[in-house]
């Protein structure tokens, strides 16, 4: 059983790349694997390894400029989720592409888990799933308002196109570990909505405290590695994903006659081009003789989200 932390803090690092170098090997030291980025802003990433090593990188972070009271989620994983360690330098720790956003500056109400379903259920009360529309799909919050988006970018124009729709409501914001409400109800905030509230710790941190039988929760949480889906308790869900388009599979999809393992599904069959989907089967072909084999094939190692 592997530990799987998902973790993610706001604070200002002036020279990004000068921490890249030591966290990258002290994870690969530790035989941690996953993924981090850095930014300016600060630090987001999901690793995952033994308790040992995960407590390692942890520790590690706590000594970074500002992370000393950082906070992070754990999950479990049958088997190792990712295939390798990588640390990024991005602008970004999670996209928005809004310049005038900072979290450090203030953020809308967090409110526990336990105190959610009561929030979410007042009749004043709008509720706004962050996330894409990949992930929306697999599962949300009953009666959670779904975007559309396809990347977190779209958010603020799709706010600019729909905002009178919440004129004197208050806005429930969520997402899967809380980082995407960080910036997003700093953003609200900014736009002059009066009362921005938002789930700590995300869905990841509900599905961990609240019990099945007291969940307003619908469906699986889409996470970023190779268990692609966990449901309540963090146990991991049903889904695979497809590799020709990166979207999740339900057991169902897996069913339909465009689906192809390792290579396509009823979304992307019909757009895939040719040389893709040579590859992908070419792939898949070689992950089938490695299992033969006894063996796993580097390609499905390395096929991470």
């Amino acid at each position: 059983m592997f530990t799987v932390a998902a973790l993610y803090h706001f604070t200002r690092f002036d020279d990004p790349a000068a921490l890249q170098g030591p966290l990258l090997r002290l994870a690969q030291d530790n035989r941690v694997r996953g993924s981090i980025l850095l930014a300016l802003e600060g630090i987001n990433g999901t690793i995952a390894g033994t308790r040992a090593g995960i407590d390692a990188v942890l520790a590690h972070i706590r000594t970074l400029p500002g992370c000393a009271a950082f906070e992070w989620k754990e999950s479990p994983a049958p088997k190792m989720p990712f295939g390798r360690m990588k640390v990024r330098l991005k602008r970004e720790i999670v996209t928005m592409g809004e310049p005038d956003i900072d979290p450090r500056a203030g953020t809308g109400h967090y409110v526990a888990p336990e105190d959610w379903n009561a929030l979410i259920t007042a009749p004043d009360v709008a509720v706004i799933d962050t996330r894409n529309s990949y992930e929306v799909a697999i599962g949300s919050f009953k009666g959670a308002i779904d975007p559309g988006t396809e990347s977190f970018r779209e958010f603020p124009q799709w706010w600019a196109r729909n905002r009178h729709r919440f004129h004197n409501k208050r806005i429930a914001m969520f997402c899967t570990g809380g980082i995407r409400c960080e910036k997003s109800t700093n953003f609200l905030l900014g736009q002059g909505v009066g009362e921005v509230y938002h789930l700590k710790g995300g869905i990841l941190k509900y599905l961990e405290d609240v019990p099945r039988d007291d969940s307003l929760w619908d469906g699986a949480c889409f996470v970023f590695d190779q268990r692609v889906s966990v449901e309540h308790g963090l146990t991991p869900g049903p889904h695979t994903i497809c590799h020709g388009c990166r979207r999740p599979l339900s057991p169902d999809d897996t069913q339909h006659p465009d689906y192809e393992v390792g290579v396509s599904c009823y979304h992307c069959a019909a757009s895939l081009r040719p040389a893709r989907r040579a590859a992908l089967r070419e792939r898949q072909r070689q992950i089938t003789l490695a299992a033969a084999r006894g063996a796993r094939h580097l390609g499905a190692q390395s096929d991470d989200l």
